[in-house]
């Protein structure tokens, strides 16, 4: 028994569901940003802001990854001083009547042991500030925002802070640490791995058991319920890593659908992009299924296409290759298959799209295989489901794979032939119409998207993601016995 309890402990170990990340952790994280700048910068990060507790607060992913705490509208003022970082904590008190709907905060001697900040009331940080400036530090906003649309957002605590700052007369010089930050965030830890791994297993989990439940008549929001409580079932957090988008029929030809009320009707296909969280990190995975159960034969034609597409670009993820190796493989991959299959004249083929002033900078969006494939092949993961991955952030001669890269693969193919009338009517398209209309009517209302999550180490590159993706497995997991 106690050999058993043993293999269990580390079962659990190896699967991320013990892991967590130290408070010397976060500490280094301190430490390493302020090695990034001048020896003398103030840096000021800003939690994230809980006005009224509802919805249900999550924290800035930036916060998070210096303090690890959970705490809303606090603020952290990092120097170093006498050759050692120091850093203090702002944080806003809770009135009687804020501790009786929301509870007490942690006791600040348990968070000083617990993290070695020091600890103030927030209303002493606008002077804290003023004392740093006028000492002639530079001063280093992180600002609260995601990396995902949000990091120009002017309305964020910190870009307030920082804007109420620029009105003064001087002004001071307010930088921002952002992108040193990010360059950090971008090389996940061993400890961070682990707790990626543990999300990705949770997602990859609570999909096939969803995918197993699929029938006729259900509704997309059916589909939303199964798999996040299945996310939360399993140990993941309050918060889904990013909003769940479940598209049936013809909406998973839309990349970002987010309705979930349409029917899930047999001989069409449901699309599942969701990703749990765990302790803040994000998984992203994307399993598109038949609702009865078998693929149509031209279902299976463009599954199969994106499918092959997606190993295309597997293959391409090795330790030390260009990340670009990914994106070229899978849109060549996508480009001859759409040719063979006759939606487009040739892989090379181009068309006359409404964004035909980006192609001077780069050809591909006026290829014809844009037109059904028209978003890139994945992006980091992490704190942010679209988090930096070392390749995203370093110079465009460095941009290869490296341990500690978790990263998503997923290509798509999407059609839908009412969208042939956003085309102008030049030579070109007309030429692309004809070629594709009658072909189109084949394959129209179809939406295929695969997404599976990538962790590389030292040993190399491995999918972290083992829900269904095969026909054959999807299929077998849908036929088989319901509880």
């Amino acid at each position: 028994m106690r050999r058993l309890l043993a293999l269990l402990v580390l079962a659990a170990l190896a699967s991320g569901a013990g892991a967590q990340v130290s408070d010397a952790e976060f500490r280094a994280r301190r430490d390493s940003l302020a090695a990034r700048l001048p020896a003398d910068a103030a840096i000021v990060a800003f939690g994230e802001r809980d006005e009224i507790g509802f919805p249900a607060f999550y924290q800035s992913p930036n916060f998070r990854y210096l303090t690890g705490l959970s705490e809303p509208n606090a603020v952290l003022v990092v120097v170093r001083q006498n050759g050692r970082v120091e850093g203090t904590l702002f944080r806003q008190s809770r009135s009687p009547s804020e501790v009786l709907f929301n509870g007490e905060l942690e006791g600040a001697a348990s968070v000083t042991a617990r993290t070695g900040l020091a600890l103030r009331p927030l209303p002493q940080l606008a002077a804290t500030v003023d004392s740093l400036i006028a000492a002639g530090r530079p001063l280093y906003i992180v600002r609260d925002t995601r990396s995902y649309g949000g990091v120009n957002d002017t309305l964020t605590r910190g870009s307030v802070f920082a804007a109420a700052l620029n009105r003064r007369t001087p002004a001071p010089v307010i930088r921002t640490a952002d992108p040193e930050l990010l360059a950090l965030r971008a090389r996940k830890s061993a400890a961070e791995q682990l707790l990626v791994r543990r999300s990705a297993e949770i997602t990859a989990q609570s999909v096939n058991e969803a995918i197993h439940g699929i029938k006729p008549g259900q509704h997309e929001y059916d589909v939303q319920a199964a798999i996040e409580s299945g996310f939360r079932t399993r140990g993941g957090d309050t918060h889904t890593g990013f909003a769940t988008n479940v598209s049936a029929g013809i909406n998973s030809t839309t990349a970002h659908h987010r309705a979930a009320d349409a029917p899930l009707e047999a001989g069409k296909l449901v699309l599942m992009d969701v990703g749990a969280a765990y302790q803040g990190y994000s998984a992203d995975l994307t399993r598109t299924v038949p609702v009865s159960g078998t693929f149509s034969p031209s279902q299976r034609d463009i599954y199969q296409l994106v499918r092959d597409a997606q190993a295309a670009a597997e293959r391409a993820a090795t330790l030390g290759a260009a990340s670009r190796g990914m994106e070229d493989s899978a849109s060549a991959t996508i480009a001859r298959g759409l040719a063979r299959l006759g939606l487009i004249e040739s892989a090379d083929a181009t068309f006359d799209p409404p964004w035909a002033d980006r192609c001077a900078r780069n050809p591909a969006p006026c290829r014809q295989s844009y037109f059904f494939y028209f978003h890139g092949i994945g992006h980091g993961i992490g704190l942010d489901v679209h988090d930096p991955a070392q390749f995203s952030v370093a110079s465009a001669t460095e941009r290869v794979i490296r341990p500690g890269d978790a990263f998503t693969i997923e290509p798509g193919i999407y059609i839908d032939a009412s969208r042939l009338s956003l085309l102008a009517d030049t030579p070109k398209n007309r030429a692309f119409i004809a070629k594709a209309r009658a072909v189109m009517a084949k394959y129209d209302g179809i939406g295929v998207r695969i997404e599976d999550d990538f962790m590389a180490t030292e040993r190399g590159v491995e999918r972290i993601t083992p829900a269904a993706r095969e026909i054959d497995e999807i299929e077998a997991l849908m036929r088989s016995p319901r509880p």
